[in-house]
């Protein structure tokens, strides 16, 4: 049997038409084709007559910017200040002198040999991007970013977090490429949301053409630092649990989406009618929870309640050199190491030495290589010239690679305390090779089992 689907139900109940407008009026014209019956679901998901949600059911800018105000809070995901807190002009390692550079790399080495610097190779892929990787149009710099999308896929397959009745929130987003392929490869999930998190007014995005399967985007325009993402109307409604996601999530970026990530997470100490986690910490550490005076306060009196469950988290690392004290996660560990903010502005600045091997190959393989204004771009942010050129004649460009990778190691272990002191088992691995991308980490994290966080309380 063939049937009509349609919008004109009172004229004809299942009448399928497409929506037209002149300056006159909005009209509408019947399509002359008919449907299967059987198949008439499927085509009103994609239907141009069906009626589209509107972005946060919003009509204009005004009403979007009101709307913003809700879970707009100056500076919640921030962190604090502290008696250590310095000028935040930025250091340059060539002021070191020879003797204050070798201090500094006996402190690095101190601090990094208690840790496993050989990270677990989990390079993986996904069958949703299989065709695309097997296109040749994709030129080697799409290859390679497919290369990434497809291994960030895979390892949340892993995890176990690909799956239905959940929220995807991307930070840093961009033009929304990353949630794209996830959302392909949910395949059948049904009730998937997606936050896209992007500061930027960004061109080109691909929210609307992705193959939705009942999934549905919505984006952010807001800095991470002032995201308070409990109070995002989206999440109070439906009440999804959440998976935080980004690639090559820059610097700073990192620590303030744990934070926002954090602050929203409800422990299973709190849904099994325990005392808080935040009651049970001392007051020292009470502070990094939020580490902000009103993100404390929102999170453990105003919305607990309304807070929701962090299923995982899975952000590629990037630009640790564009991190800063204020809004670093892991101060206590760096405290627990006997280090402070003036050695975490160092060693900031000598993480950008792992990837001198990029402004190397760019040298030896010419422009040719490097004719994309992306590559350029990711060359320019790294500020090669400065630090990359300091001790040339002391450190060979291995040796600083190497020292360039453990100062990574060391601000992204504060990181992994910072999660595994809040109820959750972090990792670290390697999700690409450095031939696609020099900053191939991968930091993961997924609450630890009930009964484990008990006795760790």
């Amino acid at each position: 049997m063939r049937v009509l689907c349609g919008k004109e139900e009172e004229i004809l109940q299942n009448d399928c038409c497409r929506r037209m407008k002149t300056k006159e009026e909005e009209f509408h014209v019947p399509l002359t084709q008919n449907i299967d019956e059987d198949k008439l679901e499927k085509h009103l998901k994609k239907c141009n007559s069906r009626e589209k949600p509107k972005p946060s059911g919003l009509d204009t800018k005004q009403e979007l910017e009101e709307l913003r105000k809700i879970y707009y809070i100056k500076g919640i995901n921030g962190g604090y200040e502290d008696g250590m807190e310095i000028s935040r002009q930025q250091v340059s390692i060539s002021d070191l002198s020879k003797e204050e550079l070798e201090k500094m790399i006996k402190k690095l080495r101190k601090a990094t040999s208690s840790l496993n610097s050989k990270l677990t190779d989990q390079t993986l892929t996904h069958i949703a991007l299989q065709e695309a990787l097997n296109d040749p149009k994709n030129g080697e710099f799409a290859f390679k970013h497919l290369k990434q999308q497809a291994s960030l896929a895979g390892n949340l397959e892993r995890l176990d977090l690909l799956g239905s009745n959940r929220c995807f929130v991307e930070f840093g987003a961009g033009r929304g490429k990353l949630s794209h392929w996830i959302d392909l490869a949910l395949q059948d999930a049904k009730n998937v949301h997606f936050l896209l998190v992007e500061r930027a007014t960004t061109r080109f995005k691909v929210d609307g053409k992705h193959r939705s399967r009942g999934s549905m985007f919505e984006r952010l325009q807001i800095d991470i630092e002032d995201l308070s993402l409990d109070k995002v109307p989206l999440l109070v409604r439906e009440r999804l649990p959440v998976v935080g996601i980004g690639k090559h999530l820059c610097g700073a970026a990192t620590d303030l989406a744990l934070r926002c990530m954090i602050g929203s997470y409800k422990t299973k100490q709190e849904d099994a009618g325990k005392e808080p986690l935040e009651k049970r910490l001392k007051i020292d550490e009470m502070e990094t929870i939020g580490e902000h005076p009103m993100s404390l306060s929102n999170c453990t009196v105003q919305s607990a309640a309304n807070r929701q469950s962090v299923l995982g988290i899975a952000v590629a690392l990037c630009c640790h050199h564009r991190c800063e004290w204020k809004h670093y996660v892991g101060k206590e560990f760096f405290s627990s190491q006997g280090l402070g903010a003036e050695d975490f502005k160092i060693f900031q600045r000598m993480s950008s030495w792992a990837t001198c091997g990029m402004k190397r190959h760019s040298i030896d393989g010419g422009e040719a290589e490097f004719n994309n204004a992306d590559q350029k771009v990711q060359l320019d942010e790294h500020d090669f010239e400065e630090e990359s050129s300091a001790y040339e004649g002391t450190l060979s460009v291995e040796e600083r690679e190497h020292l360039g990778r453990l100062c990574k190691r060391l601000i992204d272990q504060g990181r992994i305390w910072y999660l595994k002191q809040r109820g959750f088992d972090s990792a670290l691995q390697y999700y690409t090779s450095s031939s696609i991308s020099l900053e191939n980490v991968l930091l993961t994290a997924v609450p630890l089992p009930k009964i484990q966080q008990s006795g760790n309380s």
